[in-house]
């Protein structure tokens, strides 16, 4: 049985957790690559990571869907140190992803982490729908 994915941030293809660079560390079955898509909500800016607050006011946050074996859910929960029951930063939960390419059948219910809003007070909210542009876009920071 396969489970489908929507990552936004550190988890997307080279990126510092890229999932199936982490997958293979593991010896876990390699994500599979379903397609650019998004979800209705906004980012946030951690710093050296993304946040995803949910949001229905018409933004979306651009970024990719992965079918993935069960077994690769254990190990994103502990990527984003997340553990059912506890307050976490990230959650896992369900939402339906848009699929950019026509062809690839439109919505896709997947599994995602957004952040508990009520725990984001120190993140810097971001204009644009996508980390990756935005982490390129950005000065780097000058230490003294």
């Amino acid at each position: 049985m396969s489970i489908y994915v929507f990552v936004y941030g550190t988890l997307r293809a080279g990126e510092i957790n890229d999932l199936a660079q982490a997958a293979a560390s593991r010896g876990l079955p390699a994500p599979c690559h379903v397609g650019p898509a998004s979800v209705p909500g906004m980012l946030v800016d951690f710093g050296d990571w993304p946040g995803l607050i949910p949001a229905d006011n018409g933004r979306r946050v651009r970024g990719d869907v992965f079918r993935v074996d069960p077994a690769l859910i254990a190990l994103m929960d502990e990527i984003e140190e997340y553990v059912p029951g506890q307050p976490c930063l990230f959650v896992r939960r369900e939402i339906e992803a848009r699929l950019e390419a026509p062809d690839r059948g439109g919505l896709v219910t997947c599994q995602y982490y957004p952040v508990d809003p009520a725990l984001c007070a120190a993140a810097v909210a971001i204009a644009g729908e996508d980390w990756i542009a935005y982490r390129l876009a950005r000065r780097p920071v000058r230490h003294p």
